[in-house]
């Protein structure tokens, strides 16, 4: 069984790398990538459709959560229609979730 400070590294280190990556990987890079690729004009849809997507991710903590982080979920496909770049989205989303750890614990 693991020790108290293994369980909270490993929980850590999911929140603040691991998830982080996937996630933008997945929702940015991925998907508002392709739909930006198929509308290169149209600006709404592939953030709104990437924010909606990123909130329904989230949906196993419950409905409130799921709600809640798409709002972040928001700015980061905003960040990523900017600039293009997953990377930026991943540190932006691991920030976010560091705060959310410091103020709701883990």
């Amino acid at each position: 069984m693991w020790s108290i400070p293994e369980f909270y590294g490993r929980q850590l280190l999911l929140l603040l790398v691991l998830s982080p990556v996937l996630e933008e990987v997945v929702v940015r890079a991925g998907l508002q990538e392709w739909l930006m690729r198929r509308a290169p004009q149209a600006v709404a849809p592939p953030v709104l459709v990437s924010a909606a997507t990123f909130g329904l991710l989230h949906l196993r903590s419950g409905w409130p959560h799921s709600l809640a982080v798409t709002v972040p979920g928001l700015a980061l496909a905003l960040l990523y229609q900017r600039t293009r770049s997953w990377r930026w989205c991943a540190v932006a989303h691991s920030a976010m979730n560091a705060l959310a750890i410091s103020v709701c614990g883990l």
